[in-house]
C-alpha cells in the first residue's frame, strides 16, 4: 500500500450582500465570502490538498475564475468532483484535518454539521474528518474581521 498527503490553503474576503458557506454549511453572519464561486474557504482548502497529494494542480485549473459556467458554481460541486478524481485514479481518502481562522462568527455550534457534510462529500466516516476553528487572536485582516482563511492536510491511500 501506499499513502500521500496533501496541504490546502484558501483565503477570503467578507462583503455585505453575500452567504456565509463553510463546509458546505450555510452559516447566519451579517458577511459572506467574496469570490468566483460560492467562495466557501474550508471545501477549496480540502479540494486543494486532495489535488496536491495526487500531484495535480490547483482547483482554479480546474474551476477557472473567468468562465462564466464556474460563476457561483457551489464548493460542494468542486469537492465532489476532486473525490471523484481521487477514487478514479485508484486512492481512497484515510483523514481529512482542516482548521478555519476566523475571528467571528464563533463557529462551534456548526463544526459537527460541517464535519457531516464534508464526510458525507468525500465518502469518508465522520470520525476520519476533523475540523477545528481558530481565531487570528485579533490580528490582520482576519482579525479584524475582514476575511476568513482555511488550512487542510489529507490523507490518501492506494486502494
Amino acid at each position: 500500500m501506499k499513502i500521500k498527503i496533501g496541504l490546502g490553503y484558501d483565503i477570503h474576503r467578507l462583503v455585505e450582500g453575500r452567504k456565509l458557506i463553510l463546509g458546505g454549511v450555510e452559516i447566519p453572519w451579517q458577511k459572506g465570502l467574496l469570490g468566483h464561486s460560492d467562495a466557501d474557504v474550508l471545501l477549496h482548502a480540502i479540494s486543494d490538498a486532495l489535488l496536491g497529494a495526487i500531484g495535480e494542480k490547483s482547483i482554479g485549473d480546474f474551476f477557472p475564475d473567468n468562465v462564466p459556467e464556474t460563476k457561483n458554481i457551489s464548493s460542494i460541486k468542486i469537492l465532489q468532483y476532486v473525490v471523484d478524481l481521487i477514487y478514479q485514479r485508484g486512492w481512497t481518502i484515510s483523514n481529512i484535518d482542516a482548521v478555519l481562522i476566523v475571528e467571528q462568527p464563533k463557529l462551534s455550534p456548526f463544526i459537527e454539521r460541517i464535519r457531516n457534510k464534508i464526510s458525507q462529500i468525500a465518502g469518508v466516516a465522520i470520525e476520519d474528518v476533523n475540523v477545528k476553528a481558530k481565531t487570528n487572536e485579533g490580528m490582520g485582516m482576519i482579525g479584524n474581521g475582514e476575511a476568513i482563511a482555511a488550512l487542510a492536510n489529507v490523507l490518501i491511500m492506494s486502494q
